[in-house]
């Protein structure tokens, strides 16, 4: 006897998931332990249950399926099931296991739970997506960053961020309402913001453009830049020639 795919549904709507369930049901390797109905619930349940299989759609309210891969502590295999063609390549990057375009048909989708299956025999219960997400690159800028902060989850738009700052495998993003940590890569972050609102000062700072108040030079060659809420940050040669090409000065 095999041991079973323990495994949850991520997915907004209620005919998708019972449809899903039905097909399920026929299966006799895959043990459903939750159903979620949005991602903020499906993040709780992933990171407390640790199932070996998430069936998971890609547009949800609140946050996407995407994003949602982004605050798991627990990496399980995932299968894509959406109505969106578009984002297939983007699945695979994040090193899915299979993606279903819906509507799928009961036999497509036990041709996927095999894929699972042998990736589990292969690889264990537990496949690491942690690197894929970490440093995804986006085909468009960042409108918003969600973070996950204990048990809670915030949804920051850009444009309330004031500066972001290095914290080796993290990053500290800072707002008008304050601090959040998050895994991520000042390479990633550096990429994924539009560059006509955020340019990187220094290996440690990426600021937002209409925060800086001024330059200041304080040493030959040395300068660091002064918020409006007067907080000081240093810019390094490199930084004060991208600020150069930005501000036109």
């Amino acid at each position: 006897m095999t041991e079973k795919i323990r495994t949850i549904i991520v997915e907004d709507e209620e005919l998708a998931r019972k449809l899903l369930k039905s097909f399920l049901s026929d299966s006799e390797n895959i043990e459903l332990i939750a159903e979620c109905e949005n991602g903020f619930e499906g993040v709780k349940m992933i990171n407390e249950l640790k199932p070996d299989l998430v069936f998971l759609d890609i547009q949800m309210p609140k946050i996407t399926g995407f994003e949602l891969l982004e605050l798991l502590d627990h990496k399980p295999h995932i299968i894509f099931a959406t109505a969106y063609d578009q984002y297939a390549l983007k699945a695979f990057e994040y090193n899915a296991a299979d993606y279903l375009l819906k509507p799928y048909s009961r036999d497509r989708l036990m041709e996927a739970i095999e894929k699972v299956a042998s990736r589990i025999k292969e690889e264990g219960p537990a496949s690491d997506i942690a690197e894929k997400v970490s440093d995804y690159p986006k085909e468009d800028f960042l409108d918003r960053i969600v973070v996950k902060d204990r048990h809670k989850i915030h949804i920051i738009p850009v444009d309330q961020i004031r500066y972001i700052e290095s914290m080796d495998d993290y990053v500290m993003i800072y707002t008008h309402e304050g601090r959040y940590m998050k895994q991520k890569t000042m390479k990633y972050l550096e990429g994924a913001l539009n560059p006509k609102n955020f340019v990187r000062i220094h290996r440690s700072y990426i600021v937002k453009v209409e925060e800086i108040n001024e330059i200041q030079q304080y040493e030959k060659e040395s300068y660091i830049v002064i918020l409006h809420d007067k907080t000081k940050l240093k810019v390094s040669k490199t930084g004060y020639k991208n600020l150069k090409d930005i501000l036109n000065f």
